[in-house]
């Protein structure tokens, strides 16, 4: 059953419910984000895996520019190969002989387990990789390794959840229910900041081993959870499972199974999704079409790894890896709690960002949010570098609002923006590995900032801050020549937009599907073809209503007594009122 109507479209709780349990997936890699900039300064930490000069005493630990850099960047190694993976998956033939390749196919894992059952399988990596962490002694190699495995369940998450949101979501909430998953990312973020200022003066191990232990509990829910979630309509639409597929998409519109073969909205939709995978399915979705020119396919290729890319050189993880270290040289004595504040404004600021990009769209929150990031990072930057914030703490306060004011901007437009874009740019065939090369980007730069800032901050310190201000100005202007506006579109309608030769990016939000003259137009005809069938079925059920009762008075009437009335069944049939069957 429908839980609402949105522009007449109905809009089951399984849609919300599914965008909450596959974002999971992003909680798990905010908390592993916001544990380690915490866990880099623990006293119990330092003494196993840093440098000390006076054994036994944590004041004098430190960790080398390299040491820090690889053990919070071989997390970005992983995701990197997880998301390239997203996974790739080969397929061995058992029966191979003479000229017949012992390589039958090359599928990435959600393409060949599906969306669901992939993300069961790289939750287990995760798994694995936090136990490898949990029970290192005082390696610091086997620690950092741990982090590179865990990286890989996260990677390939990164690029199975959006894509599974967007392919399962309606489309006219599909903006913020993929949008979720960045505001599970700021939550995990958040969470794991106050996991830490918890266990920070708790002696021994137990101090960081709690904080990445705890992060076991969040893989099992989404293994859990996903598992009474329906599986991607478009997925199952591809295998051929089309009985499966119209099944799915009625869960999530909240359509009943009795209604499921009968309903005009679904038989559309289901339609639209069937003759786009019969078409995609007549060519190759192989690696190499990525790169093909054709049907823009290379442009939106290159455009995904741009965005993913230029949402790293935000600066965003430059506050979340080393947010601790940073305000400590500003000169704030309990870092911690600065973090904290930096992870909340994170947090409350995603939810406007929920809608912000369901109500303007994709392009202008970009464009905007890239100005305003810049601007901030600006003060920042030059705050920092104008005086020193030991000395002045009028200057060090200024940065961290400043900070907080950049971290609004982003919270509310390319954090949530970028992931959105992600799943629904690509066509069908080649969404699951066009998705994966964009994640790869991401994960890439990830690692370069990760592990180069700690060199970049003991060259040219707070300068730092205005080449992320120039990225910000550089990604608002590659957004506005090169991104088209994909809001209120299904993901088929879209394909469409980026084939059309006469739509540009910056005419791209008065682009409509053939038939129709705006998207306004196609909402409104949307709307107006549900409410008609609505009052198709209304006018329907009072009709039955007024000819059962009719019939059971006339009956009643001709003294057939209590037990014999008949009653009136739910398909309008006469059956009798002791359960018999009708004479």
């Amino acid at each position: 059953m429908a839980v609402f109507y949105m522009y007449g479209v109905p809009i089951g709780y399984v849609a919300i419910l599914l965008a909450l349990v596959a974002s999971m997936g992003g909680f798990i890699f905010g908390y592993d984000t916001g544990q380690i900039s915490d866990i880099l300064l623990m006293d119990d930490f330092l003494l196993r895996f840093a440098t000390c000069n006076v054994p036994g005493d944590a004041s004098t630990c430190s960790f080398t520019t390299v040491r820090a850099g690889l053990v919070v960047s071989l997390l970005s190694i992983g995701t990197l190969v997880g998301a390239l993976c997203g996974a790739p998956y080969v397929f061995f033939n058992p029966f191979c002989h003479g000229t017949r390749p012992l390589i039958n196919k090359l599928y990435s894992i959600a393409d060949y387990l599906g969306r669901r059952y992939a993300m069961v399988a790289e939750c287990v990596v995760f798994i694995i990789g936090v136990i490898i962490q949990i029970t290192a002694t005082g390696v610091w190699q086997q620690f950092a390794v741990g982090r590179w495995v865990s990286g890989l369940g996260i990677g390939a998450l990164s690029a199975a959840v959006p894509m599974y949101q967007a392919e399962t979501a309606p489309a006219r909430i599909r903006g913020t229910l993929t949008a979720t998953y960045q505001l599970f990312i700021t939550f995990g973020i958040l969470v794991a900041y106050c996991i830490s200022i918890g266990t920070r003066n708790m002696s021994g191990a137990g101090s960081w081993r709690t904080v990445v232990g705890i992060g076991l509990i969040w893989p099992v829910i989404l293994m859990v959870g996903i598992t009474f979630m329906p599986e991607s309509p478009r997925w199952l639409a591809s295998r051929g499972r089309i009985d499966e597929a119209r099944l799915s998409l009625a869960r999530s519109h909240g359509i009943s199974r009795d209604k499921v073969e009968t309903d005009p909205f679904l038989a559309s939709e289901m339609e639209e999704i069937r003759t786009n995978v019969e078409h995609e399915q007549r060519l190759r979705g192989g690696w190499l079409d990525c790169f093909r020119p054709g049907n823009k396919i290379l442009y939106r290729t290159i455009l995904g790894m741009m965005l993913q890319s230029f949402q790293q050189l935000t600066g965003a993880n430059y506050f979340f890896y080393y947010g601790a270290t940073i305000f400590v040289s500003v000169g704030i004595e309990d870092s911690f709690v600065t973090q904290i504040i930096l992870g909340a404004v994170n947090f409350v600021c995603t939810f406007g960002g929920l809608y912000v990009m369901q109500r303007f769209g994709r392009r202008l929150p970009l464009i905007i949010g890239g100005i305003w990031q810049s601007c901030w990072l600006f003060v920042f930057a030059a705050a920092g570098t104008a005086k020193s914030p030991h000395n002045n703490p009028g200057i060090g306060k200024l940065m961290i609002v400043s900070a907080c004011m950049f971290i609004l901007g982003y919270a509310m437009t390319w954090a949530p923006g970028v992931w959105i874009l992600i799943g629904e740019t690509f066509p069908t065939r080649t969404r699951a590995k066009q998705g994966a090369l964009s994640t790869a980007s991401n994960w890439l730069w990830n690692f370069l900032l990760a592990f180069f800032t700690p060199f970049i901050v003991s060259a040219i310190d707070f300068r730092y801050g205005f080449v992320f201000a120039a990225c910000n100005l550089a990604g608002a202007v590659f957004v506005f020549l090169f991104l088209y506006e994909s809001s209120d579109l299904s993901l088929e309608a879209v394909d469409l937009m980026y084939n059309d030769p006469n739509c540009k990016p910056w005419t791209s939000r008065q682009w409509a599907p053939p038939g129709y003259s705006s998207r306004y137009d196609l909402v409104q005809q949307t709307k107006a073809s549900a409410s008609d069938e609505l009052r198709e079925k209304s006018a329907a059920r009072d009709s039955t209503t007024s000819g059962a009762t009719a019939t059971a008075t006339l009956v009643s009437d001709a003294g057939d007594g209590e037990k014999k009335a008949p009653l009136v069944s739910r398909e309008g049939k006469l059956g009798r009122g002791n359960g018999a069957d009708p004479e």
